[in-house]
């Protein structure tokens, strides 16, 4: 392994490392505003969501982005993956009709070091 590679694998494992945490500190600041955690790192198909979250009526499908900048974070979500997360989400609900019947929403939650995580509701449509 070159020196070059094994910064690369370190830089790797540390920004991994930051994503794990800031989905726990997301999952933390839900609960703590009365969200029930209905699933994390949810695996399909159409690939991976973050956050499955509900309170009263809602189901948040919740996407977490974590950067050194807010500003970073803000724009990290392009279109593309929007489209993703909204089809693995219909992949997930249709498995869940309990979830299924309620309203559904998309949210961001950004998270950068040393604060406390900010959350976009309704960040887009489905």
């Amino acid at each position: 392994m070159t020196r070059k590679t094994g910064r690369r694998a370190t830089r790797k494992r540390r920004h991994y490392r930051f994503g794990l945490w800031a989905e726990l500190l997301c999952r933390l600041s839900l609960r703590l505003r009365g969200y029930q955690i209905c699933a994390a790192r949810c695996h399909t198909e159409a690939g991976e969501i973050d956050i499955i979250a509900a309170r009263h009526h809602v189901v948040a499908i919740i996407e977490v982005k974590a950067r050194r900048e807010l500003a970073a974070a803000a724009t990290a979500l392009g279109a593309a993956q929007r489209q993703r997360i909204t089809r693995a989400a219909r992949l997930v609900l249709a498995g869940r009709p309990e979830l299924a019947a309620r309203t559904i929403r998309f949210d961001v939650m950004l998270v950068t070091p040393w604060r406390w995580p900010q959350h976009i509701v309704n960040a887009w449509g489905s």
